[in-house]
């Protein structure tokens, strides 16, 4: 899929070809709700309401109903547990990152001329903190059929139907870093022992392992993440006879993912002749950093003083984005003569690829709210997000054609319901929100339903205003500890709490 670039000889290389996932895909197409404190607590439920410098992110119209300048400030606690459930065999591991959530200001400008229709015209930026990758996951237990080495087999051995295997004469023969990505898994699963070319002539392009068999294999996965997609969002919006506002958003996102995943294995069964492996280690490092771009659209009208409506469009996002990937493998081989040998397998070499173009899918949200004059309000949005049409780019490459038909086969169309709430007592605000997300697997279940709940309070000092925010997220998934050969999957139930803390200044 990607293509060599240059090399450094301390060790960092750039190889010809690198398998993205499905999974790669969703995570830069997702995001959290995040932003304001008040915007949190009442589950994101603003497309219709506007007035808050987080609205801005659903609908770009919200700005032109602030009635003054205001600026803020949103700091934010995460903490999110993972409990896994591998083959019967508990375990849980958790997380906490404190972060900026967001920071942004609204500048407003009245026309007093009473003959115009157009009454104010708004400016305004902010930095939203979209998705925290910030996650720890470790998996144990004892895999009953299925051991790693069809990883390796996988690649090395290709589709059996097209006769792609890697042949051995280029794993033996050929530099680390002029190998693809297939030939550089097929060399590790060789050089580690794991699996055995069927015969040692350099044209062979089949291969046998050397775990033996019996299943019950112990198994252990440990993935750390750290990073983030950021936007930051230029919005101007302007008003028609305070009853029709329309507002537009250019937004730049920055993504900065990085992925440690260590998998270990371990069995018991009987030994045959030759050396067979009885345990290993597999660690892969995965850093993908890069930036993108997108718009918004968006209307609010004001139906009665109290009735609202909201329509929203955001486009696909492009990102331009670039992966550094590095492998070792530790294995111990026996022989049924008693001996042991460790093996190791670094080549201490980075692989940094071509940078490549990920299409991520665009969003409409539809929203009504009602307000109680200076009560309070009810508001309700509901956005839909086709993640079928991700798409890696250029669609020209054979690599990524097969991936963005796996995409579409995978991926669906999914709806989010976001309800919200608040009630005012003189300077005082209570909040609640409710969210619900479908899968965006068809499945259901490599990555399950998305149930939210939250709640805050508000106090307004004048000029000043002080939001708080609680909220709790719950998901589950199964997704496998590798994409290709061994595929067998964890259940894993995610609960994140998040703590958010707004201070708000009217200019």
């Amino acid at each position: 899929m990607k293509k060599i670039l240059f090399l450094f000889v301390t060790g960092l290389c750039f190889s010809v070809s690198y398998s993205q996932e499905v999974s790669d895909a969703v995570r830069y197409a997702q995001d959290n709700l995040t932003g304001t404190a008040r915007f949190r607590a009442m589950g994101g439920a603003f497309g219709a309401v506007g007035g808050d410098l987080s609205s801005l992110s659903v609908n770009p119209a919200g700005s032109a109903i602030f009635a003054n300048n205001q600026t803020g400030v949103t700091l934010s606690n995460q903490s999110i547990k993972n409990n896994s459930n591998y083959f019967g065999t508990h375990t849980s591991d958790n997380k906490n990152s404190f972060l900026l959530n967001q920071a942004g200001g609204v500048f407003v400008f009245h026309d007093r001329n009473p003959n115009s229709n157009w009454k104010k015209i708004a400016i305004g930026a902010s930095y939203e903190n979209t998705n925290n990758f910030d996650n720890n996951t470790v998996s144990v237990g004892t895999n009953p059929t299925n051991s790693i080495d069809k990883y390796f087999l996988a690649y090395a051995n290709g589709d059996p139907l097209k006769n792609n295997g890697v042949r051995l004469g280029d794993i033996k023969n050929m530099p680390y870093t002029d190998q693809t990505y297939k030939q550089q898994q097929a060399y590790f699963g060789g050089e580690g022992y794991v699996i055995n070319p069927v015969t040692n002539d350099d044209n062979n392009t089949q291969y046998t392992t050397n775990v033996p068999a019996g299943g019950n294999y112990y198994q252990e996965n440990e993935v750390y993440e750290t990073g983030y997609n950021s936007k930051v969002s230029f919005n101007i919006a302007t008003s028609y006879k305070d009853r029709l506002y329309l507002g537009a958003n250019l937004n730049v996102h920055v993504t900065d993912y990085r992925r440690t995943s260590s998998f270990y294995e371990r069995n018991g069964n009987p030994l045959v002749a030759g050396e067979t492996i009885s345990n290993l280690r597999f660690n892969n490092d995965q850093y993908t950093y890069g930036n993108g771009f997108s718009f918004q659209l968006g209307a609010i009208a004001k139906v009665t003083e109290s009735f609202r409506l909201g329509l929203a469009y955001e486009s696909n996002t492009w990102y331009e984005l670039y992966d550094e990937i590095s492998q070792s493998l530790n294995t111990t081989t026996e022989t049924s003569g008693g001996q042991s040998f460790n093996n190791t397998v670094n080549p201490k070499i980075v692989n940094v690829y071509e940078p490549y173009t990920l299409q991520t899918p665009g969003k409409t949200t539809f929203s009504a709210a009602y307000v109680f004059g200076k009560s309070g309000l009810i508001s309700v949005d509901y956005a839909i997000k086709d993640y079928g049409n991700t798409k890696y780019k250029p669609t020209s490459d054979a690599g990524f054609r097969g991936l963005n038909n796996q995409i579409s086969d995978d991926l669906t169309s999914t709806g989010e319901l976001r309800v919200g709430a608040e009630y005012k007592i003189k300077q005082l605000s209570l909040r609640g929100g409710y969210r619900f997300e479908g899968s965006p697997y068809k499945d259901g279940t490599t990555i399950g339903d998305l149930t939210s709940y939250s709640g805050g309070l508000g106090y307004n000092f004048g000029t000043t205003k002080v939001d708080l925010a609680y909220s709790y997220l719950e998901r589950k998934s199964n997704q496998g500890f590798f994409a290709q050969g061994f595929t067998d999957g964890v259940n894993i139930s995610s609960k994140l709490n998040n703590v958010s803390l707004t201070l708000l200044f009217e200019l």
